[in-house]
């Protein structure tokens, strides 16, 4: 009689900016345990957002023994894998391993004072890292502590402090302080990585004053990262990824050529270009992942800052609704055409312009709450549209995507997205993209034989254009008038 062989899986930590979780995926893609707990984000000022870094490893090692715990001894955990929220920076002491400060988020602009001054120098930092002069990423607010924050810069005065990525802090946790590293596409965000030779540069840390011995050292973003003892078990870490990446490999975006979107807290594009680094003014160089032995793979990014940001203060500050689930009946109740410009933290990709303001346009005697919804709704759509006509106008040309997201549930959204762009859009069933992105990676890594298994999702429904082109030109031609308009009078009155 044959004995009947342990299930097989790899863990996925998924670190985001509003919960913890951690899932064990098996050979056929099936969630076998999860657990997840949910972390307060902190608004202490106006453009200060930030988390409490204890509280992020705290319940992403709660989520993790929960699910070690729901595993049957049988189960053979071949690995793990982390995705983890970009931009956000953890600073700790190496000593104690205890935080040295609050992480400021991705969301947070407190750096802003920082950047102004280098605002010249955005072609030099778009050359070397891909990205461009933020607030938004990690260098810039590395600097600020350090400038404001006297027990921090005493940490670093004496060797004491590390600064990272949170998947950095995590990974750092969880092997007792014996893996201090980070992968391409974590380190690009710190805004100090040279995206052609994935090595700190030094150029970047002068800029920002930053020294390089507080920061990991960058490796593959799959291979042997660190081993994790926990819960009577050894336990490889194989696989490290940000979560728009992870994304993108879960939703089968691993070909050059290939498209993803994700509408989530902010909407991101990524369009696949391999092995080959573009340079498109108003986009971003990012790097997408790289396995150990191979060359890396590049993608060209734009963001939207505020997508499902925008729809919570629709609803917490107007009142507009109660919930998300309201949000494509409004947009099919509404009768008259709004401009809604969504600039909660100002605009992104392709126009990089942080002192943009929300605006509505269009409004009359006739205008309801459902043509203010349908117009935020349009507006993320249209802003969607700038990036992709950003990538066709350098000669990259996108022939539809593969969308996710919570707002990916908003049919009115992706019909519009659909038919302002021309382009066929299919909606995957797959809510655990990030988890799966990581996970396959994980098992790859391990030598799985079903990797591939873990990035095939399921599309549950198409959306095919059905607007005319000459409609669509229009519409969009008439978006840019209102755009350059609104951000030309947030400039004059900013001054």
């Amino acid at each position: 009689m044959r004995r009947k062989m342990a299930k097989e899986v790899v863990l996925a930590l998924d670190q985001g900016s509003s919960s913890s979780r951690v899932l064990a995926i098996d050979s056929r893609g099936k969630v076998v345990a999860r657990a997840q707990f949910p972390i307060k984000t902190l608004f202490p000022k106006e453009g200060f957002i930030e988390h409490d870094a204890e509280d992020l490893a705290a319940s992403q090692e709660r989520a993790l023994d929960a699910v070690l715990e729901k595993l049957p001894p049988s189960a053979r955990v071949l690995g793990m894998g982390v995705a983890a929220q970009r931009s956000t920076v953890v600073f700790w002491d190496r000593e104690t391993g205890k935080p040295a400060a609050r992480a400021p988020s991705w969301q947070d602009g407190r750096a802003a004072s920082v950047v102004a001054p280098l605002l010249g120098r955005q072609s030099e930092v778009h050359e070397k890292t891909g990205l461009y002069l933020t607030p938004y990423y990690s260098a810039p607010k590395i600097r600020w502590f350090l400038d404001h924050d006297d027990s921090l810069r005493r940490l670093a005065d004496a060797g004491r402090l590390a600064v990272g990525p949170v998947s950095a802090y995590l990974i750092w946790r969880l092997t007792q302080g014996e893996s201090f590293v980070t992968d391409p596409s974590m380190a690009q965000r710190m805004l100090l990585l040279d995206i052609r030779s994935m090595e700190w540069d030094d150029g970047m840390l002068s800029m920002f004053g930053v020294p390089k011995g507080i920061l990991p050292e960058v490796v593959a973003s799959a291979g042997p990262l660190g081993l994790v003892k926990r819960q009577g078990r050894e336990i490889q870490v194989l696989a490290m990824l940000g979560d728009q990446q992870s994304a993108a490999v879960g939703l089968g975006a691993m070909e050059d050529g290939s498209s993803v979107l994700n509408y989530g807290t902010g909407a991101f594009f990524l369009h696949n270009t391999g092995a080959k680094l573009h340079r498109i003014p108003g986009l971003l160089t990012s790097v997408g992942w790289r396995v150990e032995g191979q060359a890396p793979v590049y993608l060209e990014e734009g963001t939207v800052h505020a997508a499902g940001t925008s729809f919570d203060w629709l609803s917490a500050n107007l009142g507009l609704f109660k919930r998300k689930t309201e949000i494509s009946r409004l947009c099919g109740q509404s009768k008259n055409r709004v401009w809604a410009l969504p600039a909660l933290g100002g605009l992104g990709a392709p126009r990089w312009d942080f002192g943009a303001k929300v605006a509505f346009a269009g409004l009359s005697t006739q205008t309801r709450k459902e043509d203010l919804v349908r117009a935020m709704a349009e507006g993320l759509a249209f802003l969607i549209a700038d990036i992709v006509l950003t990538l066709r106008a350098a000669g990259l040309s996108p022939s539809g995507a593969k969308v996710s997201g919570g707002l990916s549930r908003l049919d009115h959204l992706l019909a519009f997205q659909s038919d302002i762009l021309g382009m066929r859009l299919e909606r995957c069933r797959e809510r655990e993209a990030t988890a799966l992105g990581v996970a396959s990676l994980t098992a790859q890594a391990a030598g799985a034989s079903w990797a591939p298994v873990l990035r095939r999702p399921a599309v549950e429904r198409a959306f095919e254009p059905s607007m005319s082109r000459e409609e669509a030109a229009k519409l969009l031609a008439s978006w840019q008038r209102f755009v350059e308009a609104q951000t030309k009078l947030s400039r004059e009155l900013s001054a």
